[in-house]
């Protein structure tokens, strides 16, 4: 299995075999670099909250401070969740169910895993997902 592969010259091909040795390395590495990135954002994010903390003699400047300060909290919980989904795509591609559909269980489409690679459902079970979703929001 090829361990290491080079994010930027790899192409996916439809002609390959589905989820083959080289397309789970690529997937793991995309994953991995995703999560990364998130990381370090998360990193200069408490950095930059701990700078500042100071408090603020006016009451506008406070507000407004408080205001950057929540939605940079808010921002990092969906980060947060979203690094867990990253990790349950890893663990798929770990035990082999990575790249198929959960409801279906057919392949989930290679363009559609390079543009959204957490992605658990194919665009077909996912439009029916969210059909569902705004029938019942509607409600």
């Amino acid at each position: 299995m090829s361990e290491k592969i080079n994010l930027s010259n790899y192409v996916l091909s439809e002609d390959d075999e589905f989820m083959n040795a080289n397309q789970r390395a690529y997937f793991r590495a995309k994953l991995v670099a995703w999560k990364n990135d998130i990381l370090r954002e998360a990193r200069e994010t408490l950095g930059h909250l701990a700078e500042e903390s100071a408090n603020h003699p006016d009451l506008a400047d406070r507000a407004s401070s408080e205001t950057d300060r929540a939605i940079e909290l808010r921002a990092r919980d969906r980060q947060r969740k979203l690094i867990s989904k990253i990790d349950a795509a890893l663990q798929r591609i770990d035990d082999g169910t990575y790249g198929y559909c959960e409801e279906t269980g057919e392949p989930i489409g290679l363009k559609r895993l390079d543009a959204r690679p957490i992605a658990t459902l194919s665009i077909e079970a996912q439009e029916r997902h969210e059909r569902r979703e705004k029938v019942y929001r509607d409600e």
